[in-house]
C-alpha cells in the first residue's frame, strides 16, 4: 500500500509514525511544500513545545475546543492526552505538567519532540519529500493521482495534513472537491487597545480574573496580562477563541468588562473594603490594597476613578466604596484590533466536519482521501489543546479504515 500524508507539521508527522505502526509494509511518503518541518512545534510555546494538556477528563477536555467539540469528544476515546503521555514515554521522552495544565518536554525544549519525531520517522523508514508542493488531486481507479510541478504519482491513500490556512482561497481546490469550506478567520488573539491609559502599565499580570464581551454571553476567566499594546494572557486567548466568529463580524472594535478581583458578588467586594475602613480607618489608600492587587495597578484605578492617593480610608463614604466596587468588579475597555502571533496562528474554520466521515476522517466526496490537524474545521483554547487535537485526528486518521 502506497500512502502520501501532504504537510509536515505535527498532524503529518504523527500521522505517518502512526500508519507506518499500523501497516509496517507500507510506502509512507510526508510531502512538504516548503524547505522546513515541523515549523509549528519548533516556535510553539515560546520554544518549548506545549505538547499537550494533562486534563484527562474527556468531557471537560472536550469543552476546552470552541470548534469541533462533539466531534472530538467521540474520537478521544480511542486517542485522548492520556495517550499522548504513554506514547511519548514509551519513546523515552520526559514529560512535566504544570500547575496549569500545559505539558511541556522536561527540557523545556521543543527541539526535543523534533527529535523524537525524526527519529521514528528514520527507524520506520518514512520518506520526507520537501519542495514538493501538491497543486491538486483527482481520483484514478480507486485511487488518488496527486499532481506535483513536474509529475503526478499514484497512491492507494492520501492524508491530508496541511494545517490551518488564514486565506480561503488557499482551500477553494478542495472546495472544487466536493468539499465544504468554512470561512477561517484568527483564533487565540490578544486585545489592541491603543486608546486605553492601562497600557502603560505593560508586564503586569493578575492571576484571577473573569473577563466579559459586552453585549455577548462570552465570558473567560484566568491570568490576565497587560501588554505595551493591550492584553493578553490566558483569560484573553480563550476569549478570543471562543468568540473568533462574533470578534471577526465586529471587524474587531468592541468592549470588555474585566472584574480583576474573581468575584462576581459585588456585596461580598463590598464587604472586603468595608472591612478595610473598619481595620486601617487612617491610612492612606495608595498604602493599603485590596485582593494583593499589583502596587503600580491599585495607583492606576484610583487615578482612574478620582479618588486621591492620599486619601484616607475612613473618607471614603459609601459614594467612594461603590466607585471601587465597580472598577475592580466591572473595568470596562474599549478594543480596537487584535495582535496575532503569525507564526503560531490558530485558525477557527477550515474544511467542514459535515464533509468527512466522523469515525475515520474520510472525506464523503472523494474516496481514500483522508484528513487530520488543523486544516479541519477544529481548534482549541490555549493550553496544548491544539496539538492534542492534531494528535488524535491524526491517529484516527491513520487507522485508514
Amino acid at each position: 500500500m502506497k500512502v502520501a500524508i501532504v504537510g509536515a507539521g505535527a498532524a503529518g508527522f504523527f500521522t505517518a509514525i502512526n500508519v507506518k505502526e499500523n501497516y509496517p509494509n507500507a510506502e509512507v511518503i510526508i510531502f512538504e511544500k516548503t524547505s522546513k518541518i515541523l515549523a509549528k512545534v519548533k516556535i510553539s510555546g515560546g520554544g518549548r513545545c506545549n505538547v499537550t494538556n494533562g486534563c484527562t477528563d474527556i468531557e471537560l477536555l472536550s469543552r476546552a475546543y470552541p470548534r469541533g467539540q462533539k466531534f472530538l469528544k467521540r474520537l478521544f476515546y480511542t486517542f485522548n492526552t492520556q495517550h499522548t503521555l504513554d506514547w511519548f514515554k514509551s519513546k523515552n521522552v520526559a514529560l512535566i505538567t504544570q500547575k496549569d495544565g500545559c505539558v511541556f518536554p522536561e527540557s523545556q525544549q521543543s527541539q526535543t519532540i523534533i527529535d523524537c519525531f525524526l527519529e521514528e520517522s528514520k527507524r520506520l523508514e518514512i520518506q520526507i519529500k520537501l519542495n514538493s508542493a501538491v497543486l491538486g488531486l483527482e481520483e484514478v481507479s480507486n485511487k488518488i493521482e496527486l499532481n506535483f510541478k513536474d509529475e503526478s504519482l499514484v497512491f492507494d491513500k492520501v492524508i491530508l495534513t496541511t494545517g490551518g490556512s488564514p486565506k480561503r482561497k488557499n482551500l477553494e481546490w478542495l472546495e472544487k472537491l466536493g468539499h465544504e469550506i468554512i470561512d477561517p478567520v484568527p483564533s487565540l488573539f490578544t486585545f489592541n487597545m491603543p486608546n486605553e491609559e492601562v497600557i502603560e502599565l505593560m508586564g503586569i499580570v493578575v492571576e484571577k480574573t473573569i473577563v466579559t464581551i459586552q453585549g455577548t454571553k462570552l465570558k473567560s476567566s484566568g491570568p490576565l496580562l497587560i501588554t505595551h499594546w493591550g492584553m493578553s494572557g490566558p483569560a484573553i486567548l480563550k476569549l478570543s477563541a471562543f468568540g473568533a466568529r462574533i470578534l471577526s463580524d465586529s471587524d474587531y472594535d468592541f468592549k470588555i468588562q474585566v472584574n480583576w478581583v474573581d468575584e462576581i458578588n459585588n456585596e461580598i467586594v463590598k464587604k472586603e473594603l468595608l472591612e478595610i475602613v473598619k481595620l486601617n480607618p487612617n491610612k492612606q489608600l495608595q498604602k493599603i490594597k485590596p485582593y494583593a492587587l499589583p502596587n503600580r495597578l491599585w495607583g492606576y484605578f484610583l487615578k482612574k476613578i478620582n479618588l486621591p492617593l492620599d486619601k484616607k480610608w475612613s473618607e471614603l463614604g459609601n459614594k467612594g466604596i461603590n466607585k471601587l466596587v465597580n472598577i475592580l468588579t466591572n473595568d470596562v475597555y474599549s478594543i480596537t484590533g487584535k495582535t496575532t502571533f503569525k507564526e503560531e496562528f490558530v485558525t477557527c474554520g477550515g474544511i467542514s466536519l459535515k464533509s468527512i466521515h466522523s469515525k475515520t476522517l474520510e472525506s464523503k466526496s472523494v474516496s481514500n482521501l483522508y484528513f487530520a490537524g488543523e486544516l479541519l474545521d477544529i481548534d482549541g483554547i490555549t493550553g496544548g489543546y491544539n496539538f492534542q487535537a492534531a494528535w488524535t485526528t491524526a491517529v484516527v486518521s491513520a487507522q485508514l479504515k
